[in-house]
């Protein structure tokens, strides 16, 4: 594709951008069957967390404001008295170094926006937030506040499922006995099939599990993440898959 056609692309994106209460609306809609999954998943933590002695405070405090699953559930593997606070920092860092990616994805849709505006709605950027709204925006969408909708209906079913399981966590003592341990890989293989859009996705994906299982294998923490996402965005830059 030439640079002529990327930036007549671009600016025809531009043109046409809105903000409205409709648009978050068609996002936390379309939300709602991750909901339930969410759901599922805050409360396996919320019960994990009881059992790595976090507060129902702490607890509340980190679903609220960290908002990020993975690096949630990364930084309840090293909770330990006293706090490795380095090593926290430095796994949460790694493990959400993927919104670099997704950030840059959304800029041609959010670029527009006053700072203030696009830099808070960022706050509600989630893996599923932002794959339903790069799906959206791939259909013709230009109401940029479904990210804030489908992010704010996440957030609230994750804050508040993770406090239920926090406090029904002395009731259930085996979340995997209720199969709610699977509710977070079932989340994203929706979500991959939802973003499939035929062959041309084939061998950025492959490169990129590949490389994220190779790296899994030869590196401690959680590299392979962001490993994974630069390879596969990378063959698809190169190839012009989209």
């Amino acid at each position: 594709m030439s640079h002529t056609t990327v930036d007549e692309e671009t600016a025809a994106i531009h043109e046409d951008i809105t903000f409205t209460f409709a648009g978050a609306f068609a996002g936390m809609r379309r939300s709602l069957p991750l909901v339930a999954s969410d759901f599922a998943v805050g409360i396996v933590f919320g019960v994990l967390a009881r059992r790595a002695g976090l507060s129902l405070v702490q607890v509340l405090l980190m679903s609220g404001l960290v908002f990020g699953g993975s690096a949630q559930f990364a930084a309840l593997s090293l909770w330990v008295t006293p706090l490795p606070v380095i090593a926290l920092l430095l796994t949460t860092l790694v493990v959400n170094s993927r919104h670099l990616l997704m950030g840059a994805a959304l800029r041609p849709w959010f670029a527009r926006l006053p700072r203030a505006r696009a830099y808070a709605s960022l706050f509600f950027l989630t893996d599923e937030s932002w794959a339903l709204a790069i799906s959206d925006f791939a259909r013709g969408g230009r109401d940029v506040a479904f990210l804030v909708g489908s992010g704010l209906a996440l957030l609230l079913a994750w804050v508040s499922s993770t406090v239920i399981g926090y406090v029904a966590g002395a009731l259930m003592q085996s979340p995997e006995q209720w199969g709610l341990d699977f509710a977070f890989t079932a989340v994203f293989v929706a979500l991959l099939v939802g973003m499939w859009k035929g062959k041309a996705h084939f061998l950025p994906w492959a490169v990129a599990a590949v490389v994220a299982v190779a790296v899994a294998h030869w590196l401690p923490g959680k590299w392979y993440i962001l490993a994974g996402g630069l390879a596969g965005s990378i063959v698809g830059a190169i190839t012009g898959a989209k």
